[in-house]
């Protein structure tokens, strides 16, 4: 289990790395470095947060040679700023990017990278199952982020972690706490929810029940879903660093989370919530 926190510690540090250190053309990709061999990784979240003028993806209908450029520069700037010599890895954060017109470039580029060392591994960031399945029919990759949690199963459900772990593709976990909205009481949930709000009621009334906090329960939730490698969690301070590991420590008493699952994508996908 440990391995799946060791995430969270090394985050922080980056966190404020980033923010003192780095600039708004810092990477298109999610870039993930070594250190002892423990992953250290940047959602997009995280980036938008703190960088709000960072463009995030290349967006574009035909890659060209700039484009690539770009990407290997990216790459190596950061090995630089992290004072590093090989990156764990890259994530592409828009898999429409290696998609277009000569898209799959950028995909052979990273792949001349790590057989030089310079990255391990490559992946990408994703949404849906189908991105997934476009993806394993494309390319032989190492490494994919995936929004889970208590609400958001269907990954879990449809059986596609299973089919990336047969694959020996290492998955980390996003979006685990929902943009906290998992960890909202129930009367501070916005009107936005109320499809899902009976739902959200028993879940927190089953967790005060049973003494769980909203917030162990979503850690217990992901850290027991043996499919998953790390588990992703940004955090603005030392106070919330602290409140994350011993949540994840906390043994709590099982509960079958199965029930809590939502299949509504506008529940369930941040990008498509309106208040």
């Amino acid at each position: 289990m440990y391995k799946k926190i060791v995430i969270i510690l090394i985050l922080f540090f980056y966190y404020s790395f980033i923010s003192a250190q780095s600039n708004t053309d810092e990477l298109q990709y999610c870039i993930i470095t070594a250190q002892y061999e423990k992953a250290l990784l940047i959602s997009d979240q995280l980036i938008k947060e703190n960088h709000e003028n960072t463009n995030l993806y290349f967006q574009k209908k035909n890659i060209i040679q700039k484009d690539l450029d770009f990407l290997i520069n990216s790459a190596y700037k950061s090995l630089e700023k992290l004072n590093q010599k090989s990156l764990y890895g890259i994530l592409f954060h828009n898999t429409d990017d290696v998609f277009s017109k000569n898209g799959d470039l950028l995909f052979k580029e990273l792949s001349k990278l790590k057989e030089k060392k310079i990255i391990k591994k490559i992946g990408f960031s994703v949404y849906n199952p189908d991105q997934i399945e476009k993806l394993i029919n494309h390319f032989d990759f190492d490494l994919i982020q995936i929004p889970i949690n208590i609400l958001d199963q269907k990954l879990l459900l449809n059986g596609y972690l299973e089919k990336l772990k047969n694959k020996k593709i290492e998955i980390h976990a996003r979006s685990v706490f929902l943009q906290g909205l998992l960890l909202m009481p129930p009367d501070k949930i916005p009107v936005f929810f109320s499809p899902i709000n009976n739902l959200l009621k028993k879940y927190h009334q089953e967790l005060s029940e049973n003494n769980i906090e909203p917030i162990q329960a979503a850690l217990y939730f992901i850290k027991n879903i043996k499919q998953i490698d790390r588990i992703l969690i940004g955090v603005n301070n030392s106070k919330q660093l602290l409140a994350n590991i011993r949540a994840y420590r906390k043994k709590i008493k099982p509960i079958d989370f199965t029930k809590y699952a939502c299949f509504n994508e506008n529940m369930t996908n941040p990008s498509k919530w309106k208040f």
